[in-house]
């Protein structure tokens, strides 16, 4: 994956890119017809599946199709990249980079943003569930007798899946785009069938249908939408993955198979359940004739599984980014691609995914079960992006604010709507995700002002570096021959652990760098602007390394390129000092009790700076302290 999505299309083919977005952009989306159409006639519903009943539901996933993911989304939110790049993150650094806002302001879209990616890691444990479930049910129409092997089958496909993530999906990877392609081919073939057969299904394509269908039912018409809703699940992937493969391969992708594949398959259900209401059950799988039930479990379960794998990847990046951003601790990160920027693991997120996957699916045991818990967590992020996208358009990109009144506030209404339908769905399990977005999102809202305290605290006895200049004198210190890296916060102080060793050490090595890394609101920093160096005199050097929320630190990579700006890097002569702060309680706190008591505890299970910036281990120096916040 390139680290500068609007540049991709101009650097390499197109076709290659549009099939590899294929893959990873729309597996979430592409594998909704799988359960959509048959939870739109659930009992939570209590929706028979009659003529007009059956055209009213299609309308209703064909405009909101058309109007979510085509004209917000594909036109509109896509226009809002952070120098290519596209997630709730990446909005949310983008709006909150403008200089004019106030303090209230800034934190209220930070707030916002926080809460999209609290929404993000619930969407990312639901999907897999929901998904690997709903394909491994079809068993059920191969024969009955599958049944109780089900749930099973589908933990031993989830812990598998997770389990392999270490070894990297970069090959894995290639396959994605091909075998998606398959899919939707098979979605046309199996909608398209069905569509020739029973031609007047395609009276749902005219928004009246919709119309008519809230007029008749009322309330029930909008307790349906919480069921359309998983028609659009896997929207927000077309932002979030925008910087891997740029905006025009999704855009094609999308206009050229994805939504075609998708409707004519709705359709072809529609026209299935015209024909024989009997079908409702199951009527995706019931598309295939008997012979290719089998094949179709196969490949439909192969296809949840690169849209699980999706979600999975992207809650590593998620993670990385709000790691860099300071919302969450660090994490232990690895690289699993010498050639493929994006594809990191972060063990600490593969493993409570899947411990929170694996419950799900215990609990819930079906995919209908799961799915009255998947669209709240979806509506709730398309709305957020909603609100950041218009803050940005009415400040930045300066539209009409009738214009802006009339696109956003219809946006704005669809998905109000969608999220208030899913909300009624909370008792039947729709807390799930609400619960896990409130937690997480009190989680960063929490470590975000711990750091902020640990920062004050940390300045409030800090030695200005010139002062410490001014207190060396020839002869007093031991000066060891070598370089000596200082982690540091704070670019004008002298860190801590550079403290304890004049002091209880007396030592001063030959060359002294203090380093003190940055994040700025952008997703790439470009190496030629990744380094500012200033040379203090005394062997003493400032360095500051500039990485963006999506970049992956290398601290020992990118000092040795600054030989010929006057460091003197040695890998084998050159010790990391880094400090290793342990957190407990004030007298005097400077958080609530309660934030400071999960401060403290999320600090412990934060990973040490030497892992997260790519220190070697063998080179590296902890000296302790205590803060007390």
């Amino acid at each position: 994956m390139s680290s500068n999505g609007s540049a991709l299309p101009k650097g390499r083919r197109m076709a290659p890119l549009t099939l590899a977005a294929l893959g990873v952009v729309y597996g979430d989306i592409g594998t909704s017809p799988l359960y959509t159409v048959k939870e739109c006639f659930s009992e939570f519903t209590g929706l028979s599946p009659t003529p007009d009943n059956i055209l009213g539901i299609l309308s209703l996933i064909t405009w909101a199709l058309i109007v979510v993911v085509t004209l917000k989304y594909v036109l509109v939110v896509m226009r809002a990249d952070n120098r290519g790049e596209g997630g709730v993150l990446a909005l949310m650094a983008l709006v909150t980079r403008r200089g004019e806002l106030t303090d209230r302001q800034r934190l209220f879209y930070m707030m916002l943003g926080m809460a999209g990616a609290a929404l993000f890691f619930g969407d990312c444990l639901l999907t897999p569930a929901v998904s690997v479930l709903s394909a491994v049910e079809g068993l059920n129409v191969v024969t009955p007798t599958f049944e109780p092997l089900v749930v099973p089958i589908a933990l031993g496909i989830i812990v598998g899946l997770f389990a392999v993530q270490r070894f990297g999906t970069e090959s894995v990877g290639r396959l994605f785009g091909p075998i998606t392609f398959v899919w939707f081919v098979v979605l046309f073939v199996l909608g398209a069938a069905q569509v020739a057969a029973t031609p007047q299904v395609l009276a749902a394509l005219s928004p009246l249908k919709a119309v008519e269908f809230a007029m008749r039912h009322g309330f029930i018409a909008f307790v349906a939408l919480g069921a359309v809703t998983l028609a659009i699940t896997g929207a927000e992937a077309l932002y979030a993955d925008m910087g891997h493969f740029g905006k025009t391969p999704i855009r094609l992708a999308w206009y050229g198979l994805v939504l075609p594949s998708l409707l004519t398959n709705y359709y072809g259900q529609g026209a299935l359940l015209l024909n024989d209401p009997s079908a409702l059950e199951h009527p995706f799988f019931r598309l295939a004739p008997e012979w290719a039930l089998l094949p179709l479990v196969v490949l439909a379960t192969v296809a949840t599984v690169i849209a699980s794998q999706a979600t999975i990847s992207a809650a590593f990046s998620m993670a990385q980014q709000a790691t860099l951003l300071g919302i969450i601790p660090r994490m232990r990160t690895l690289h699993t691609s010498a050639s493929e920027h994006g594809q990191i693991y972060v063990p600490a997120i593969n493993w409570l995914q899947l411990v929170g996957v694996v419950l799900l699916v215990v609990n819930f045991r079906s995919s209908s079960s799961l799915a009255a818990a998947y669209g709240i967590a979806v509506t709730g992020t398309m709305l957020i992006t909603t609100l950041l996208v218009m803050a940005l358009a009415i400040k930045v990109w300066k539209w009409n604010p009738v214009v802006s009144a009339l696109v956003f506030g219809g946006f704005l209404l669809v998905d109000a709507a969608l999220f208030s339908a899913n909300t009624l769905k909370f008792l039947q399990g729709g807390w799930v995700p609400l619960v896990l977005a409130g937690v997480i999102c009190v989680c960063m809202w929490t470590w975000l002002k711990g750091r902020l305290a640990v920062a004050a605290r940390e300045q409030e006895g800090a030695l200005p570096v010139e002062t410490m200049l001014a207190s060396i004198s020839p002869g007093r210190l031991h000066r060891p021959q070598g370089v000596a890296v200082y982690m540091t916060p704070f670019a004008g102080n002298v860190p801590s652990s550079l403290l304890h060793n004049l002091k209880h050490n007396e030592v001063l090595h030959e060359h002294v760098v203090l380093l003190t890394v940055e994040v700025p609101d952008e997703p790439f920093v470009p190496q030629e602007a990744r380094a500012r160096v200033a040379h203090l005199g005394k062997g003493v050097h400032r360095v500051v390394l500039r990485y963006g929320f999506m970049d992956s630190p290398d601290v020992p990579r990118d000092l040795a390129l600054l030989l010929d700006r006057g460091i003197p890097f040695d890998s084998m002569r050159t010790s990391y000092f880094i400090g290793r702060n342990s957190y407990v309680a004030s007298s005097v706190p400077l958080l609530p009790r309660w934030q400071e008591k999960l401060f403290i505890g999320l600090a412990r299970f934060a990973s040490s700076a030497g892992d997260f910036f790519g220190l070697p281990s063998n080179r590296v120096v902890e000296m302790g302290s205590r803060i007390e916040v």
